[in-house]
């Protein structure tokens, strides 16, 4: 039992230790003024603007996952998968449509959660059956 609490704290800082800070927590969120600045870097094409928003969204992504899938021992595996909905969400975002951007990556991160959930049940239902 002790190997297997011992197990999973390991493998849950392990995670997290790969996104955090040296101060030990995720990067904080932008400004509003900042996050507006790195959106029109973005549409011009910046690379680093991209990534930077993403980074500082990272947190959003362990928001939604520990708010929504608290009861799963898979909580890393879902903040992988929800950080592919936020690059989605970061590389898809249009300004003109008059929404902000946490609110449009939150919907992305949700689906591609929802949708890997559901892939795996499918694969698993596939498996079972055969």
């Amino acid at each position: 039992m002790f190997s297997t609490i011992f197990q999973f704290t390991l493998q849950n800082l392990f995670f997290f230790a790969l996104h955090l800070e040296p101060g030990g927590a995720f990067p904080k969120q932008l400004s509003k003024k900042e996050e507006q600045e790195c959106l029109d870097e973005i549409e011009a094409g910046d690379e680093c603007a991209r990534n930077k928003l993403i980074v500082h969204n990272l947190r959003l992504v362990a928001f939604i996952v520990r708010k929504n899938y608290s009861d799963s021992k898979e909580q890393d595996d879902l903040i992988s998968i929800g950080t592919i909905g936020l690059i989605k969400a970061a590389e898809t975002f249009k300004q003109s449509k008059n929404i902000s951007f946490s609110t449009y990556a939150s919907k992305c991160i949700d689906k591609c959660i929802l949708t890997a959930g559901t892939l795996k049940c499918t694969c698993l239902h596939t498996c079972k059956s055969a």
